[in-house]
């Protein structure tokens, strides 16, 4: 996927200095390394507030600049290569490596090391934490607050073992498009979330995970595997159950695995276009 436009950090006008020769460009230049200082940050396709949402990104993410306008920078995630536009105020100077993740579906930072002090944030499962001090059973995060260190995980040490268990603890969450965070998701960022919490790291989107993942036959299926239609990912619960973020719903839902296929097909989207085990 070279030449995808979501994953080349490459205008006409503008490209990464790493991909002269390569892409065809008026200028090349240097990315600045820069990180998200806010809970979850919207990436965009054009510098606006009101531009469709393609991802989204969590504290401590890194964000790769080459260009910036209308208060805006365009650049490249880190965490699984995409590019859109990033609201100025939302990234921060690149901090310390990370040292824990956000391990639990979403918590608090709190202005103390005190559960009656005020919240500073909510951080999402993924958010990328930089542990500074610790106190009794609070850890402090560079940039946040204290956490609960019980709700963060060592960096390397995956958060969990299970995706299929990871996707319910979603459940009920809002559909949003291009969402990644804990209040609200899109299929494909359920998937990536899932996954990414037992250690995989996974493209963002569904076409991208379809050619990512090994192929399985159907009849051969099973919990945390994945199926796919044009447009939409669900995670098998078992062989006839799904948990999925879908537009139906609206929101993160178990439904039996036919009856989905029956609805999506009656839709016009079609019939499943393949299986895939992560």
């Amino acid at each position: 996927m070279a030449d995808d436009r979501r994953l080349t950090l490459a205008r006409p006008d503008l490209a990464d200095i790493a991909l002269e020769g390569r892409v065809a460009a008026e200028r090349y230049d240097a990315p600045k390394a820069r990180q998200v200082a806010v809970p979850t940050a919207a990436l965009r396709k054009a510098p606006a507030p009101d531009a469709e949402q393609e991802s989204q990104l969590l504290f401590g993410e890194r964000f790769a600049v080459l260009d910036m306008k209308d208060g805006f920078a365009w650049g490249q995630a880190a965490r699984d290569g995409y590019v859109g536009w990033v609201a100025e105020a939302e990234l921060g100077p690149l901090g310390e490596s990370a040292t824990h993740q956000v391990a639990v579906l979403r918590t608090y930072a709190f202005d103390a090391p005190d559960i009656k002090s005020r919240p500073a944030g909510l951080y999402s499962l993924g958010a990328l934490v930089s542990v500074e001090a610790r106190e009794g059973r609070f850890a402090k995060g560079a940039g946040t607050g204290w956490f609960i260190e019980a709700h963060l995980a060592p960096i390397g040490l995956p958060a969990a073992v299970d995706p299929a268990k990871v996707a319910l603890g979603f459940l009920g969450a809002p559909y949003q498009w291009g969402g990644r965070e804990s209040l609200g998701l899109d299929c494909s960022g359920l998937v990536q979330q899932a996954l990414a919490a037992t250690g995989k790291a996974v493209p963002r989107d569904t076409d991208m995970q379809f050619g990512f993942f090994a192929p399985i036959d159907e009849a051969d299926r099973r919990r945390g595997d994945l199926v796919f239609w044009k447009g939409h990912v669900a995670i098998l619960l078992d062989r006839d159950t799904i948990v999925h973020a879908n537009a139906h719903h609206m929101a993160v839902a178990i439904e039996p695995l036919d009856e989905a296929i029956a609805r999506i097909d009656a839709a016009g989207v079609g019939q499943p276009t393949g299986w895939r085990r992560p």
